[in-house]
C-alpha cells in the first residue's frame, strides 16, 4: 500500500539528529535543503495514488495534486511509466529526500494493513487457477465498483480509492488497505473485503484460507500469474538462494505499515520493530505444514526467508549502529541487486545489476538512461527485510492467518510504536539485546527465563499503548493475549489437531482456517 505524505520534507529536518548521532545532520540541516529537494523534484512525475474521482491528477512527492493531461495513473503492477523524465540525474541526496518526505506530524499518522490469502477449489482443494482468479476479479469489479488494473490483456488487480487488490506470484490474493486512523476502521476494512471476496468466490465454489504457507500442494501444482516482474524474479531466485521460489509461490503474510514524524522517530521505531519482530513471528506462527505433512517449523514462512536472497532479506543489524539514518538505508538499498526497470509498458530484466550504475547512467540494458524517483520507489519494493523502510515502515514478520489475527497484528504494533511511553519501554528493554537474542522463539531460554515471559511484558506495553490512544482498541489484542497466556502458538494448535482429531491428514486445515 501507499501512505501518502501529508507534509513536506521539512518535517524531517530536526536539529535533534545531531544530538542523537553524528555525521549526518548536514544533509538536512535547514530549510534550504528541503526547498532544494522540492525544486529538484518538481519536474518528475510521482504516480502513486489515484481514484475514479482523480483520474486527471497525479501526486507529487509532497502530497500536492497537480493537473497533468488526461492520464490515469494507478499505483499497482505494472509500474506506471514516468510521464516526465528528469532533466538532470538524481543524486543520493534526492533518494534520501524521498524517504524523508514520508515524515508527518503525529496527528497525520495512519495505519495501513496488508494481508494475503490462498484461494482454493472447495471440492478438490486445488489452488485457484488464473482463469478462476480472472473471473473473480472481474466479478468483484463489476459488483462492488472496483477499477480494474490490467497488464496487457490480463486483469491483475483492482483499485478502489486508496485500497488495492493484487496478485502475488502464485495467485495469493492480497488486499493492500487504505491508510486509516483507528484499528476499528482497519478491521472493518478487512471484514468488508472478505465479505466482497466471499460473496463472489462462494458462487464459484472457491474458498480462501488464512495460513502462512501452502499446507498441501507442491510448488509444481501452483499456478503462475501472468505478471512480467514475476517472470524476472522466477528466473533470478534460484541463483541466489534455495527457497526463493517457495517464498514467491507458497507463502502468505499479514503486515502493517506505520508512519514516523522525523528521522529520529523512524530510527526508534525501526529498532523496536526489528528487535521485537521474532516475537511477532512467534506469536503469529501459523505455517507448520508443507506438502501435506508437518515440516518441522512453526513458521515455515519465516524459515523460507533464511535462504531466499540474503542480499535483500533479514534483520539488518546496521539499523542498530549509531550512524544509522535515512542516508544509511539508502546506501544499503543501493547495494541490493536490482530486478527490473519498467519502460514502454515492458519489464527490462536487470536482475543482479547495480542501482548505483543506474544512477551513473551505466545500466547495461539501457545505457545512458538515468533513474527517476519512480524507478527508486519500484526498487525499494524489491527489498525484503523483516522491517522495510519506504516513506513509512512496514512490519513484515507475521504469517497469514484467520481474520481475528488480521486485526490483531496491526493492534500489536500500533500499541507499541504509536505510543511514546510504550515505544520507550520497548527500546529500554531491548537496548542491550545482542544480534543473536533478536532472532529467537517463544520457548527459547532467554537470560533468566523464557522469551515467553518477555512476550508477556511486550503485550502489556502494547495494551497500555492502545489504552492511552483512547479509541477502545485493546480488544483486538485478545488473539495475541491467548497465545501469550497459554504459550501455544497457532501452529502448535494446528499440529495438535493434525496428530489428534484430523488423524494425521492435513486436508481439514482448509476448513479450520477458511475465511
Amino acid at each position: 500500500m501507499v501512505m501518502m505524505s501529508q507534509t513536506n520534507p521539512s518535517h524531517c529536518i530536526r536539529m535533534e539528529i545531531s544530538q542523537y548521532k553524528s555525521g549526518y545532520a548536514s544533509l538536512f540541516s535547514g530549510a534550504n535543503s528541503a526547498n532544494a529537494f522540492r525544486h529538484r523534484m518538481s519536474n518528475i512525475a510521482f504516480p502513486w495514488n489515484s481514484s475514479k474521482t482523480s483520474q486527471n491528477m497525479h501526486v507529487n512527492i509532497i502530497g500536492e495534486k497537480i493537473k497533468r493531461e488526461n492520464k490515469i495513473i494507478v499505483a499497482a503492477s505494472p509500474p506506471t511509466e514516468d510521464a516526465v523524465v528528469a532533466t538532470e540525474p538524481l543524486t543520493k541526496e534526492d533518494l534520501v529526500g524521498y524517504l524523508a518526505s514520508g515524515c508527518k506530524p503525529k496527528d497525520k499518522w495512519r495505519i495501513g494493513t496488508e494481508h494475503e490469502k490462498f484461494g482454493f477449489d472447495l471440492k478438490t482443494l486445488h489452488p485457484m487457477t488464473y482463469e478462476q482468479i480472472s473471473h473473480l476479479l472481474n466479478a468483484i469489479s463489476e459488483r462492488f465498483d472496483w477499477e480494474k488494473i490490467m497488464e496487457g490483456d490480463n486483469i491483475i488487480g483492482l483499485k478502489q480509492g486508496k485500497q488495492s487488490i493484487s496478485l502475488e506470484p502464485g495467485g495469493q490474493f492480497e488486499l493492500s488497505g487504505a491508510p486509516l486512523e483507528t484499528l476499528h476502521q482497519t478491521c472493518a476494512e478487512v471484514n468488508s473485503h472478505l465479505y466482497q471476496v466471499k460473496a463472489v468466490a462462494e458462487e464459484m465454489g472457491i474458498g480462501f484460507i488464512g495460513i502462512g504457507f501452502q499446507p498441501k500442494w507442491e510448488r509444481k501444482d501452483i499456478p503462475v500469474m501472468p505478471k512480467g516482474r514475476y517472470e524476472i524474479m522466477r528466473n533470478y531466485m534460484p541463483k541466489v538462494g534455495s527457497l526463493g521460489l517457495d517464498m514467491m509461490f507458497r507463502t502468505c503474510t499479514v503486515q502493517v505499515n506505520l508512519d514516523f514524524s522525523s528521522e529520529v522517530d523512524m530510527i526508534r521505531k525501526f529498532r523496536a520493530g526489528l528487535a521485537l519482530q521474532p516475537i511477532a513471528t512467534a506469536l503469529f506462527a501459523n505455517s507448520p505444514f508443507t506438502d501435506g505433512k508437518p515440516n518441522g517449523y512453526l513458521s515455515m514462512r519465516s524459515h523460507i526467508w533464511t535462504d531466499t536472497d540474503n542480499n535483500r532479506a533479514g534483520m539488518l543489524p546496521f539499523v542498530f549502529d549509531d550512524s544509522f539514518g535515512f542516508e544509511q538505508y539508502v546506501e544499503y538499498a543501493l547495494d541490493v541487486p536490482m530486478y527490473f526497470v519498467y519502460r514502454k509498458k515492458k519489464y527490462i530484466d536487470c536482475a543482479g545489476l547495480s542501482f548505483r550504475d543506474f544512477l551513473a547512467g551505466k545500466l547495461l540494458p539501457i545505457p545512458g538512461e538515468y533513474p527517476t524517483l519512480n524507478d527508486w520507489e519500484n526498487h525499494l519494493t524489491t527489498i525484503f527485510p523483516e522491517v522495510r523502510l519506504k516513506r513509512y515502515l512496514e512490519m513484515r514478520g507475521a504469517d497469514g492467518g484467520p481474520w481475528r489475527r488480521l486485526c490483531a497484528l496491526p493492534a500489536f504494533w500500533v500499541g507499541l510504536l504509536y505510543d511514546d511511553i510504550s515505544l520507550q519501554n520497548v527500546l529500554d528493554m531491548t537496548s542491550d539485546w545482542t544480534q543473536e537474542e533478536r532472532q529467537i522463539g517463544l520457548k527459547t531460554p532467554f537470560r533468566d527465563g523464557l522469551l515467553k515471559h518477555v512476550a508477556d511484558e511486550v503485550l502489556k506495553f502494547a495494551k497500555d499503548g492502545l489504552e492511552r490512544r483512547g479509541y477502545k482498541e485493546t480488544g483486538f489484542l485478545n488473539e495475541v493475549a491467548e497465545v501469550v497466556r497459554t504459550g501455544l502458538t497457532p501452529a502448535e494448535k494446528l499440529l495438535d489437531l493434525y496428530y489428534g482429531k484430523w488423524g494425521q491428514n492435513v486436508d481439514p486445515v482448509f476448513e479450520e482456517l477458511l475465511y
